[in-house]
């Protein structure tokens, strides 16, 4: 594929989670677009890798290192979630303001 066809897939999918995560009012849509915002940047990572430095694999390295972080928000992220709908019965972002009690 070429260089552009990428970037403008990678462009796509960190615009849709920026819209969802600006517009969102769920917070396990929020974590969602959260994981599409990091997978776009670990295509960047990956074809700049692949493009630019060839004989060192520090994009695919790094990449890997953000899938580890994304795995452990994956992880974390439903129980925080799971909690607050346990404390507060919403998952809804404007409702769940932590610091009234």
């Amino acid at each position: 594929m070429m260089l552009e066809h990428i970037l403008v897939l990678s462009a796509y999918l960190f615009s849709i989670g920026i819209y969802g995560l600006i517009t969102s009012r769920n917070m396990v849509r929020a974590l969602m677009c959260l994981e599409l915002i990091l997978n776009s940047v670990n295509i960047n990572f990956v074809t700049f890798s692949d493009i630019f430095d060839n004989r060192q694999l520090r994009g695919d390295i790094f990449s890997i290192f953000v899938i580890t972080i994304a795995a452990a928000e994956a992880a974390i992220g439903p129980a925080i979630v799971s909690s607050i709908y346990r404390n507060r019965k919403s998952t809804r972002i404007n409702q769940s303001n932590l610091l009234n009690k």
